[in-house]
């Protein structure tokens, strides 16, 4: 990779900002750099090689840096959530119980042989998504409130279990993978814990901001790496590793110190030439090769959004249930991991980013409608149901 081609990346990912930009549009940032990819990948120009080994190497930390910051928006300090956490559980089961019968469905209709995937797919959201939009529309109440927790919980539980349906004959390996990192995430949580209740932490904070030194994002790649190098011997996605020391550093509360450093170094940069790779990746021409899979992506985002409208049964709103049905990051590593696997099929990749992009239009046109039927939240207001990164009960 040359610094020619990283100006390349960097330039056409400020294509997610100029389309998010006009805020009636309600676009997210990371479907321009994803369009971006794709016009130069093999879909069309074919300038960028996503298999060039520097630019897929900072695409995945990119990936796991993407993950923290989304574990990071997962609010479980805020205590007008945990009262909705058994509805919301009950609406993540219900949507997983009725997924699974579509995933095998969908997958016995196009000889995939992956339902389990599919099933996954289905049930899975995606807060890094769904937050921004309740934010951008200024949407908070008891919608959020009730919201959130299931969003929480099936994004949780997919990436979790994703691995597992990924590789069957190798699901034993996976589970083993996929509690090595849980496990170093939870002795991270105890780590900080302790450290913020004997005050060291505090006094790492302050020589940090005194001297300069940005230990907090030191100390937290550190972390960060060390859980992708566990997840990456043990077969399993680094989305798992970065998703679960957002949640362990979230649950401590996390300084705006240091959201303000990820959110300098994920969103300005890595993040983006992560988007930009994943889009340079997918061979749209491939759908082209095999049409059904195109059926097969539009199918998956509509079955995904149908699943989580089963909602409904419990009394949530139509419109709550259509945004929880907002997918990215579980895609997202099916899509790497099993291409990287040799798991799926020519096209198929492609095909699970349809999905996703149908998925991300419905919440995008869900939350434009929300926008216009209700009054703006004020600002307090709004960062109470829906902390955004960068919002932390640290100093």
């Amino acid at each position: 990779m040359t610094f020619e081609t990283l100006t390349l990346v960097v330039a056409v990912a400020l294509v997610g900002p100029l389309l998010a930009l006009p805020r009636a549009w309600h676009v997210p940032v990371v479907l321009g750099q994803l369009v971006a990819g794709v016009l130069l990948g093999p879909t069309a120009l074919d300038r960028l090689d996503s298999s060039e080994p520097t630019f897929a190497f900072l695409a995945d930390i990119g990936f796991a840096l993407v993950m923290f910051v989304a574990g990071t928006h997962v609010p479980v300090r805020d205590p007008a959530l945990r009262p909705a956490l058994r509805s919301g559980a009950a609406r993540a089961v219900l949507v997983g119980a009725v997924s699974v019968p579509v995933g095998i469905g969908l997958a016995h209709a196009f000889g995939t042989g992956h339902g389990a995937l599919y099933a996954v797919l289905l049930t899975s959201s995606s807060a890094a998504l769904i937050l921004p939009v309740l934010e951008g529309a200024g949407i908070s109440g008891p919608i959020v409130v009730n919201l959130l927790p299931q969003v929480a919980i099936a994004d949780a539980a997919s990436i979790v279990l994703l691995p597992l349906a990924i590789d069957p004959p190798r699901a034993g390996r996976s589970a083993v993978g996929a509690a090595a990192v849980l496990g170093a995430a939870g002795l991270v949580y105890l780590a900080l814990a302790t450290a913020e209740r004997m005050g060291w932490w505090q006094r790492t904070h302050d020589v940090s901001k005194t001297r300069r030194f940005a230990l907090e994002l030191r100390i937290s790649l550190l972390v960060l790496f060390g859980l992708a190098t566990i997840a990456t011997r043990t077969h399993v996605s680094i989305m798992l590793a970065g998703f679960g020391l957002g949640i362990a550093v979230t649950a401590v509360g996390e300084p705006r110190r240091l959201a303000r450093q990820l959110f300098g170094l994920t969103e300005g940069f890595l993040g983006p030439v992560f988007f930009v790779w994943l889009g340079a990746s997918l061979d749209l021409r491939a759908l082209g090769d095999h049409p059904s899979y195109i059926v097969l992506g539009l199918t998956l985002g509509a079955g995904a959004v149908g699943t989580h409208l089963f909602g409904r049964l419990t009394g949530q709103p139509a419109a709550a249930a259509a945004l929880a049905a907002a997918q990215l990051g579980v895609p997202v590593a099916a899509a790497t991991l099993g291409a990287r696997l040799h798991k799926l099929r020519p096209g198929e990749p492609a095909a699970l980013m349809l999905g996703a992009l149908v998925t991300i239009a419905v919440a995008s046109a869900t939350g434009a409608v929300l926008a216009r039927s209700r009054p703006a939240a004020a600002p307090t207001e709004a960062r109470t149901t829906a902390p955004s990164p960068g919002v932390g009960s640290g100093p």
